[in-house]
């Protein structure tokens, strides 16, 4: 995936969060902080999609971390229905990011809801993010709020666990695009190369 895969425990509200942080050949250009899927559901920050975000910022040249929210892998605390969650994503990004560099945001499904949250919390201490990218975000269980317009959003047209109809009626107040990836479900099997290259020909 990258030159160097290294891990790290970040200091979280709810204890030790458990973090591994690929980094590209080069000097960084930023810095992505990626949060996995459902924690109930079996999402870790081993999730494939989160991988395959996670290659595709190395070869543009991010630091790209993932992490476990509370109570998944090594990560300390329990499930707190994505308020605590929220927390564990900040404490991941303000150990992760500096004065000097450049921070994006991805989420996949669950971890879109963190990420556009984190962002928002962000947002309003002034401290913006470069960029949101969500891919199949939980539109149709959690309050999304409203991204950035540049912001990229892919989601499959044959998502059965969040509709495409859930996304898009979320994304039709901002003026959003959605990247809507023809007879792909929601777990993008198969896709994985096709989701990646999307990723970097979405980025400027």
């Amino acid at each position: 995936m990258a030159a160097t895969s290294a891990p790290m425990d970040v200091a979280g509200p709810a204890g030790r969060i458990e973090t591994v942080v690929d980094v590209p050949d080069a000097a960084a250009r930023g810095v992505a902080v990626l949060c996995h899927p459902h924690p109930l559901h079996g999402g870790t920050m081993d999730n494939k999609v989160i991988q395959t975000l996670a290659r595709a910022f190395v070869q543009l040249g991010y630091r790209a971390v993932r992490f476990n929210f509370r109570g998944v892998g090594r990560s300390q605390g329990q499930w707190d229905h994505g308020v605590g969650e929220v927390e564990d994503a900040l404490a991941v990004i303000a150990a992760s990011r500096d004065a000097a560099s450049s921070l994006v945001l991805g989420g996949f499904s669950f971890g879109g809801y963190i990420a556009a949250q984190a962002a928002e919390r962000l947002a309003a201490a002034n401290t913006p993010v470069q960029r949101v990218v969500l891919i199949g975000p939980a539109t149709s269980t959690f309050p999304l709020p409203a991204v950035p317009a540049d912001s990229l959003v892919i989601h499959g047209e044959a998502d059965d666990v969040v509709p495409l109809r859930a996304t898009l009626d979320w994304a039709r107040p901002q003026g959003l695009p959605v990247v809507v990836l023809p007879g792909v479900g929601h777990y993008f099997h198969g896709q994985l190369t096709r989701l990646r290259d999307l990723v970097l020909r979405g980025w400027s």
